[in-house]
């Protein structure tokens, strides 16, 4: 099993542990990534003893709070419209949102359900504060996201994905970003499955961005960011968020030792993937909290 395939199924088995899947289909989701009911019962024990030994309240309470405000971000909003270019291997889809009088651009990288309308609502947020977005469907090879009808097959191929083809794709987003606003700075953000590929992208070397802000995203193991050693770095995790906080040192350490500007906050009473405001664990109050801290960071880096 690779590092994103275990990575997927611990999500899987975790969503499961709190109550957000049942068992039968946790089990179904598992089973298109390649584990059977030996190995997914494993896991769903594992994710058990994990919960149990947390200290805090059920890690979905925060998330489960009825809000009125709308999502940071997004009163202003842009449309987006759909994109493509040539990638490294084929053509790339995504998703455009142009700011009237652009400071940036940002590349969005989604979590691991694909380009969804969420992740697009996220590009015209960006659009909206002054920041033209290209959020990238890291299933375009397989047709792109909207071809997979069942979400939990476009999870189980986004598990698939080599990293150096995901890592070739991203760089070709930025390829694309640099074309369209060639006098603007760059920056990367990405949430979960995608904030575990702006830290691959940083570890792959990547000089041209300005800024990456990787929303609860794994670290991956013994990461070199020494090649985007003038990227700087504002890293979002999630108190309760125990699964990811535990690669939080690794990232701490590469930065520390690549000299790189960073600040890594921790949003309390948060759960993983707060800021999507779809899902069940969405914390108001900590999206947004890392809105505002976002566009702090922008204004000092990427303006």
């Amino acid at each position: 099993m690779t590092p994103l395939q275990r990575y997927i199924a611990e999500e899987i088995a975790t969503d499961h542990v709190d109550g957000l899947l049942s068992r039968r289909e946790a089990l179904r989701r598992l089973s298109l990534i390649g584990i059977g009911t030996a190995g997914a019962t494993a896991l769903f024990a594992a994710c058990s003893e994990n919960k149990q030994e947390e200290a805090e309240a059920p890690v979905t309470s925060s998330g489960a709070a009825t809000v009125s405000a709308p999502p940071p971000g997004s009163q202003n909003a842009v449309p987006t419209e759909p994109v493509t270019w040539a990638g490294p291997r084929g053509e790339l889809q995504g998703a455009w949102a142009a700011a009237d009088q652009p400071r940036g651009a940002v590349l969005v990288i989604h979590e691991n359900k694909g380009l969804n309308d969420y992740i697009r609502s996220v590009a015209g947020r960006f659009g909206g504060i002054g920041y033209s977005a290209l959020a990238i469907d890291l299933l375009s090879g397989q047709g792109g996201t909207a071809t997979f009808a069942d979400p939990a097959e476009a999870t189980a191929a986004l598990s698939k994905l080599p990293p150096e083809e995901a890592v070739a794709d991203l760089r070709s987003g930025i390829d694309e970003l640099s074309r369209r606003l060639p006098d603007r700075k760059l920056a990367a953000v990405g949430f979960c499955m995608g904030g575990g590929m702006v830290w691959r992208l940083l570890a792959a070397g990547e000089p041209r961005l300005a800024a990456a802000v990787p929303f609860y995203g794994p670290t991956p193991e013994n990461p070199d960011f020494s090649g985007s050693k003038d990227v700087a770095v504002l890293g979002i995790y999630a108190s309760q968020d125990q699964r990811v906080n535990a690669s939080e040192p690794v990232a701490r350490a590469a930065l520390e030792k690549a000299g790189m500007v960073f600040e890594l906050v921790t949003e309390p009473d948060a759960n993983h993937a707060f800021f999507n405001d779809t899902g069940e664990r969405y914390n108001a109050a900590a999206a947004a909290d890392a809105w505002k801290r976002l566009q702090e960071w922008f204004s000092r880096y990427v303006d």
